[in-house]
């Protein structure tokens, strides 16, 4: 089995970021964004997702966060593309639901070569631990913009807005990890009836 691994990086007049990835790792991970809460979310991604992730970005924070973390999000989507490669004998498609106390949030991916970003979670406050809440719609939109990846996100249940992010990433690793992972019964098949993601 070739290693599942790549690494990208992506240069503009606003960041510079570069992305390592296993995608058969140990979950093992390493951040330097400026970003601590998006630090924390991002490696509840590579814990449970089981994939060695290191990531680091340079981006003009003194403006905000957009664009770090929007281009994280692309950089991101552009490694998994890259590691997959042409995705054969891969489940394709991954589902989880996680619970945080009073949060519970699913999560369903499909990694069909099409991006669509369907997202519906509502926080009962704009920032947690000084990081905008809408920037995280924009770091799955550039991730699955360069992935190409069908994604829904639906918060179920919560009150607590650390706890409905915790919940959402947590079940976004998952779900990555289950549409990744290789299925014996289709090794070097491809998951499609189009011969091709």
């Amino acid at each position: 089995m070739n290693p599942r691994t790549a690494q990208v990086e992506r240069n503009t007049l606003e960041t510079q970021v570069k992305v390592a990835i296993n995608l058969d790792g140990q979950g093992t991970a390493s951040f330097t964004t400026g970003l601590p809460f998006l630090d924390h979310m991002l490696d509840q991604v590579a814990r449970h997702g089981m994939i060695d992730m290191e990531i680091v970005s340079h981006g003009d924070l003194h403006i905000d966060a957009h664009h770090s973390v929007e281009d994280i999000g692309i950089t991101l989507g552009q490694a998994f593309a890259k590691a997959l490669a042409d995705k054969k004998g891969i489940y394709r498609y991954g589902h989880a639901y996680v619970p945080l106390d009073e949060s519970l949030s699913r999560v369903t991916i499909d990694f069909s070569g099409r991006p669509g970003l369907f997202y519906e979670v509502s926080f009962n406050r704009g920032m947690i631990g000084g990081f905008d809440v809408d920037l995280f719609r924009e770091f799955f939109q550039g991730f699955v913009n360069h992935a190409g990846v069908t994604l829904h996100i639906d918060n179920l249940k919560g009150g607590n807005a650390h706890h409905i992010a915790e919940t959402v990433f947590k079940a976004f690793g998952r779900a990555v990890r289950m549409a990744i992972s290789h299925d014996s019964r289709m090794a070097g098949i491809m998951p499609s009836t189009k011969g091709s993601l």
